[in-house]
């Protein structure tokens, strides 16, 4: 299978530079738009059915939803600076609209929804943070939208991978609906780079490799998980940033490792 790595282009009319949605990716959950705006550009939305997580992944907005406007949502000027992006939770069915106060990068994130709830700003303090891993396996987590926070389908959270450092490792899956022990949920990763001209690779592979695919990945790019475990590793001198997005049936993440590298999970520290 191929075409897992969805590219950026030339910004359009409403200034996306890359989207991807249930039928471009031939599954039934997940929507991911980029949009990148210049001071007082504006982008408008909201879908019937579709809930949505507003990501100012840089710069600032203010966002109108639902009759409510939060002001100077964001601040941080990349997505490697030490500190929450923006972030505005829209229920199924509000229309909202970003207006960017200077240069923004605004990730939609979208899922099936019910409508019920309010449009909320979602504060930094609700955001937990943690580090995994150990080694050359450490990264650090901000999770936007957990599970533990209010929404219908959507769970969002960005990782900085240190330059040289696997990321979503040991390989795991969250492909098969089994109570307690995996929960099924589509996924993409928006991948940055610092510096921007560096690389990094994600394999996404099934236990009978029915899908195996590794995607060299540039600063920019989008690569998507409709099943199978999805390792990520980038080169040496090359952080990466990449903000999950993912939804399905059950909002829930319980994840199973691959039984070959299930051991590194276990492995005593140092």
């Amino acid at each position: 299978m191929a075409g897992l790595r969805v590219r950026p282009h030339a910004p359009d009319a409403t200034g996306t530079v890359l989207e991807v949605t249930p039928a471009s990716a031939g599954w039934k959950h997940v929507g991911f738009r980029l949009v990148k705006l210049a001071a007082g550009e504006r982008f408008a939305g909201g879908e019937a059915g579709r809930e949505a997580c507003l990501v100012i992944v840089a710069g600032m907005a203010d966002v109108d939803a639902g009759g409510l406007h939060f002001a100077h949502v964001g601040g941080r000027s990349n997505p490697f600076e030490d500190r929450a992006p923006g972030a505005v939770y829209v229920p199924a069915g509000v229309a909202y609209e970003v207006v960017a106060s200077g240069p923004i990068e605004l990730a939609v994130c979208t899922a099936p929804g019910t409508g019920q709830g309010e449009p909320r700003l979602i504060a930094e303090s609700a955001m937990s943070r943690e580090v995994r891993g150990a080694g050359t396996n450490t990264r650090h987590v901000r999770n936007i939208l957990p599970q533990t926070e209010p929404a219908d389908s959507l769970l969002v959270v960005e990782v900085i991978t240190p330059g040289g450092h696997w990321s979503s490792y040991p390989p795991h899956k969250h492909d098969t609906a089994e109570a307690g022990t995996e929960s099924a949920l589509e996924e993409t990763y928006y991948h940055r780079l610092n510096p921007p001209q560096g690389f990094a690779f994600q394999r996404v592979y099934t236990d009978d490799r029915s899908l195996d695919e590794t995607v060299c990945v540039e600063d920019g790019d989008v690569v998507m998980v409709p099943r199978g475990y999805h390792p990520v590793g980038t080169a040496h001198g090359y952080d990466l940033y990449y903000l999950n997005v993912m939804a399905g049936p059950h909002r829930q993440w319980i994840f199973r490792n691959d039984p070959a590298h299930d051991w590194i999970a276990h492995r005593p520290p140092g």
